[in-house]
């Protein structure tokens, strides 16, 4: 293999430069040429590309977001989509691709692989719901974005004895409402894994300032049946029997737009150059994730249209350190 592609698909995580990174150089220490691919699955289809040596991957790393950029395509999801996407691999005799990307852009992944062309795939969304790796690229500075908005909010309910609800991001995945929940202390985690009653959500609020606490916070994942807009009507509606109102703060893409940490740096380097392996060893149609520490590879079968949930045990360790 002499020449492979690389691009960054779906939304944009902390860490995915590092991969871009990783990918090139792991590349062209073994003899390959690189390309990059702009705007993702749009960019294979319009047939937008630029070389990629050391130089265009220099001083990346620290960046957050991706130099590639990344765009959805509905017509890749078409087969006539596809097809275009080969012929530009095929243009410009490209051997191998590699996607930087999450559940929706692994899809793709198997799209072109079950159409016989080498895929190999990199975790990659703070949303942390990818099977295949137990933390993905972007994960680690996503949730330290959502721990120092906690730790902030809570020095201003203090000031103000007030209660907040914090949405954060993770689609249908409760993964980063849960783990900055116990990481910043925070009364209460509702996430899409679990039903929520809002009642439940009021009487732990009071529960809080019956013990004496200055503050409250509920982390609400952006998924949840009850997401922070929702609980924040039901509290408005029901303030005189409930005694009080709730104030809302949304980090939304914030927790995108962050420069990586050291974790995803790493992480990003780490799964990059695997891919690379995977491909100049002959092992395709995988994803590259990281699994009880250490790189692993998933069939792409195993991984596309499917994700993962929290887990359990975490949501009761949340309930006991709230007591």
């Amino acid at each position: 293999m002499r020449r492979i592609a690389v691009l960054t698909s779906g939304g944009d995580a902390p860490g995915m430069n590092a991969a871009i990174r990783a990918v090139t150089r792991s590349a062209i220490d073994r003899g390959c040429d690189v390309i990059g691919i702009l705007n993702g699955y749009r960019g294979l289809i319009e047939d937008r590309t630029m070389p990629l040596g050391a130089r265009e991957t220099g001083g990346i790393i620290q960046r957050g977001g991706t130099i590639l950029g990344s765009a959805r395509s509905l017509e890749f999801k078409t087969p006539e989509g596809q097809r275009k996407a080969l012929r530009t691999l095929n243009q410009y005799g490209i051997e191998g691709l590699v996607v930087i990307g999450g559940n929706g852009s692994q899809q793709g992944s198997h799209a072109l692989s079950q159409l016989g062309f080498p895929v190999v795939g990199v975790a990659s969304t703070i949303d942390n719901d990818l099977i295949g790796s137990d933390i993905t690229i972007g994960v680690d500075t996503a949730l330290n974005i959502a721990l120092e908005a906690i730790d902030r909010l809570k020095i201003t309910a203090s000031s103000h004895q007030r209660a907040f609800l914090l949405e954060v991001m993770g689609r249908d995945c409760g993964y980063l409402a849960l783990m900055s929940a116990i990481a910043g202390g925070a009364e209460y985690a509702v996430v899409p894994e679990i039903p929520t009653d809002p009642e439940d959500v009021a009487q732990t609020i009071s529960r809080a300032y019956d013990k004496g606490k200055a503050h409250a916070i509920v982390v609400v994942a952006e998924g949840a049946e009850y997401n922070a807009e929702k609980l924040a009507e039901y509290f408005k509606v029901h303030s005189d029997r409930l005694g009080f109102a709730l104030r809302v703060t949304t980090l939304g893409h914030v927790q995108r737009g962050g420069n990586p940490g050291a974790f995803d740096r790493i992480l990003g380097s780490r799964l990059g150059a695997a891919a690379v392996d995977c491909l100049l060893s002959g092992e395709k149609g995988v994803l590259v994730g990281l699994v009880k520490g250490a790189e692993q590879t998933t069939p792409l079968a195993e991984v596309a249209g499917k994700t993962k949930g929290i887990d359990m045990r975490m949501l009761e360790l949340a309930r006991v350190l709230d007591k």
